[in-house]
């Protein structure tokens, strides 16, 4: 199972949450579309969020925002 996740909640909520349930975020963006991917270190604390977070999941396949590489 994937660490990353989809979530229609912002930022701060997403934190909140994982500071509360003991999840370990590794890399967090905004979705262009709204919301937030997060990937987390560990699959299980990525169950836990799922759970969590189970009415607001958004569909693997959102667009993110392309990765820029500074010069």
């Amino acid at each position: 199972m994937s660490r990353a996740i989809n979530v229609n909640a912002t930022e701060d909520e997403v934190t909140r949450v994982c500071l509360k349930k003991g999840a370990i975020i590794s890399a967090m963006e905004t979705l262009p579309s709204g919301g937030t991917r997060v990937v987390l270190t560990s699959g299980d604390s990525a169950i836990i969020l799922r759970a969590f977070f189970s009415k607001k999941l958004i569909s693997d396949r959102a667009a993110r925002t392309p990765f820029q590489r500074a010069r």
